[in-house]
């Protein structure tokens, strides 16, 4: 990958997207943002001069000229689950359009070869297709697939029960690292900018935390009781469908943290993975508890 002049990051408006975008910006690059709706703001870029694009992952069509427009050459993009070609479409439009390095928000699930990932382990299987999508139209030198863990804001899929204080879950025990969006959208932001010698940056944070743990953190910050009850792997999986989860992914989500919990931990790439936050943007990752105190607000 070369060094870009000009970046465009789609989906902006996410806190990985809109890290990546501040991140791009404090390394000197000219950067467009790329969403579905111009209007909705971003409060973290208000104070960069980065212009908004109408664009859409989901449809090649409005890609070609939110990317000619601008002059952009390389491109941060996400994951878009259930897509009949995994993406190909929107990187083909890309690519033609004048895209010529491309940054993925991938997944640590995705181990081994992406190829011989099966169709039933549904979260490493739909980024898998997407790397070989990639590889296929990009070239394998083109592209780098940015893996992180276990998300710092997925504990937000409980926000209700935190509210009423009282969660339900399947595994109390279950075992995550909780890295912040903010360390994976600057290690993207960075890589977009001045490129990897690695086609892929595997993350991981320093933590090391039950969710029983993470969540009596959560309450520490919050200031409020915060009471668990164990429940079956069916019963989690019908509460995560009731809250608008697809049944692929809640059935992927609960054989996750009941049959594989904190396999991660032992992958051959976590020990590399947790030192990259610090290779790419130069600090310490953000800890869990650091990350709660700056999004009280999200509770």
């Amino acid at each position: 990958m070369g060094i870009p002049t000009k970046v465009i990051v789609f989906g902006a408006t996410g806190a990985t997207g809109s890290y990546a975008a501040l991140q791009a910006h404090q390394e000197g690059a000219q950067v467009t943002l790329a969403v579905r709706d111009p209007s909705k703001p971003i409060p973290l870029l208000d104070g960069i001069p980065a212009e908004k694009v109408q664009a859409d992952l989901t449809k090649p069509e409005t890609l070609t000229d939110a990317v000619q427009q601008t002059g952009a050459t390389a491109a941060y993009i996400y994951v878009i689950f259930d897509t009949h070609d995994h993406m190909r479409a929107s990187l083909v439009a890309l690519k033609e359009a004048g895209i010529t390095s491309i940054v993925l928000l991938s997944s640590f699930s995705v181990q081994g070869d992406p190829a011989s990932i099966p169709a039933d382990d549904f979260i490493p299987y739909e980024h898998a297709q997407v790397e070989i999508s990639l590889e296929e139209v990009f070239g394998i030198d083109n592209f780098v697939s940015i893996r992180p863990a276990f998300f710092a804001s997925n504990i937000l899929w409980f926000k209700a029960g935190i509210a009423a204080g009282k969660v339900k879950h399947a595994n109390f025990d279950a075992l995550a690292d909780y890295i912040s969006p903010e360390d994976i959208g600057r290690v993207a932001g960075s890589i977009l900018v001045n490129g990897s010698s690695e086609h892929v940056v595997s993350l991981a944070g320093l933590d090391e935390l039950t969710l029983s743990e993470a969540l009596a953190l959560v309450a520490n910050v919050l200031g409020k009781e915060i009471k668990t009850t164990w429940v079956s792997a069916q019963e989690m999986k019908v509460d995560r469908m009731e809250q608008g989860v697809e049944e692929p992914l809640a059935q992927w989500l609960v054989t996750d943290v009941t049959e594989h919990a904190g396999a991660f931990f032992t992958f051959p790439t976590y020990s590399e993975a947790m030192g990259n936050i610090k290779k790419y943007i130069k600090r310490d990752p953000i800890r869990f508890h650091q990350w709660l105190e700056e999004n009280k607000d999200k509770f």
